[in-house]
């Protein structure tokens, strides 16, 4: 093991026992809540074939048990680090600045970058939340060197505590190194994105179902479930790469068969969530034109009711209108000669009155016929 500089550092506490609380060397969501106000370090913890052999409760005890180790290895799991734990950390281990600024600003997309002896990966782990029906995503960086490994979260996902505890009771694949840590949180990853599949199923399922249903406000869930699928696709689809990177690292590197055997299983299941995914955006996107379609159609059904009933009120009005002309001729005829004046030429006549009625039909009943031809009666 290389000589390493000694810095003075505080110690970081473990969290506090209480009777409901996590098992120590925890560093899942329970555990970050006592932990992460007094320091950033959730668990350090060094191992020797395969076998914890001490919980460390600082920072300096580890590098100098480290050190008194050749043949031991260090995991240390951070949440959301503290800038001064961690550039004391890339003192220590020779980390590579441009990983520790990513580490330290998240918001990273998943890659795999190899600076040296040390290799930086960066993950994005997502978990479903049942009650929101929603994906939420966590972010993880993990520096793996020859005798040691550094997790750094964002956010609640994954759970690396249920991690180290399978991989300290599996001492056969612990005691391979830093290496087998890596692809026991890379399954840890790939594996949490199975529920996260079943919800987003589930969901599109829903919306299918709303979608025929004219359920209101279908239109906005399928657009935010869209957006939580392509958050999941940029978090599955460089899995690919970043495990084609770690193969082609196999020989140069001396990974046993193993080892390379748990990598290949991970890439399956990879494989397997990322074609689930892209199969979820293009039925989301089919869901959006069928619905799509559905609103127009009933548009188009309201506009042809409305344009209906707009018709059958033009029709009322015609009649209504033919009945209020033919009513008026007789009604004008008789105001006129009902004006009562002293000299009006009709008054004296005999026929006058017959002649008025007769007047008074002849224009009724033309106004009738020639509204009946119009078809406004």
């Amino acid at each position: 093991m290389s000589e390493r500089r000694r810095r003075a550092l505080r110690p970081f506490k473990k969290p506090v026992k209480r009777p409901a609380a996590p098992r120590p060397g925890g560093d899942g969501p329970a555990a970050e809540q006592s932990a992460a106000h007094e320091s950033s370090v959730i668990t350090a913890a060094l191992y020797e074939d395969g076998r914890r052999t001490s919980t460390p409760d600082s920072l300096a005890d580890t590098f100098r048990q480290l050190r008194a180790k050749p043949g031991g290895m260090a995991w240390i799991g951070l949440y959301r680090p503290d800038p001064v734990e961690l550039h004391s950390l890339a003192g220590e281990f020779d980390l590579h600045p441009l990983a520790i600024e990513d580490a330290l600003e998240a918001h990273q997309r998943p890659k795999l970058e190899r600076y040296g002896e040390t290799l930086f990966v960066v993950l994005r782990a997502a978990r479903y939340l049942d009650a929101a029906e929603v994906v939420d995503f966590g972010e993880l960086h993990i520096f793996v060197g020859h005798d040691f490994v550094i997790t750094v979260r964002h956010g609640a996902a994954p759970d690396l505590a249920a991690v180290r505890r399978r991989t300290e009771d599996s001492p056969e694949l612990l005691k391979r190194g830093p290496e087998a840590v890596l692809y026991a949180i890379l399954d840890a990853v790939v594996d949490g994105y199975a529920p996260v599949v079943d919800g987003v199923e589930n969901d599109i399922d829903e919306i299918e179902t709303e979608v025929f249903g004219n359920a209101p406000g279908v239109s906005r869930r399928i657009y935010e479930l869209s957006r939580e699928v392509v958050e999941f696709q940029r978090a599955t689809r460089p899995l690919s790469k970043i495990l084609d990177g770690l193969s082609a690292g196999f020989e140069k590197y001396g990974i046993d068969e193993e080892l390379r055997r748990y990598l290949r299983d991970v890439a399956d299941h990879a494989t397997h969530v990322t074609e689930r995914v892209d199969a979820f955006r293009q039925a989301l996107q089919d869901i959006l034109a069928v619905n799509a379609t559905l609103v127009g159609q009933r548009q188009n059904e309201e506009m042809k009711a409305l344009a209906e009933a707009g018709h059958a009120q033009n029709e009322e009005i015609k009649k209504i209108s033919a009945w209020a002309a033919i009513l008026f001729a007789p009604t004008l005829v008789g105001t006129i000669y009902g004006m009562n004046f002293d000299h009006m030429p009709e008054l004296g006549w005999l026929m006058g009155y017959p002649y008025a009625l007769a007047l008074m039909a002849v224009v009724c009943l033309t106004l009738y016929v020639v509204f009946k031809r119009r078809d406004w009666l």
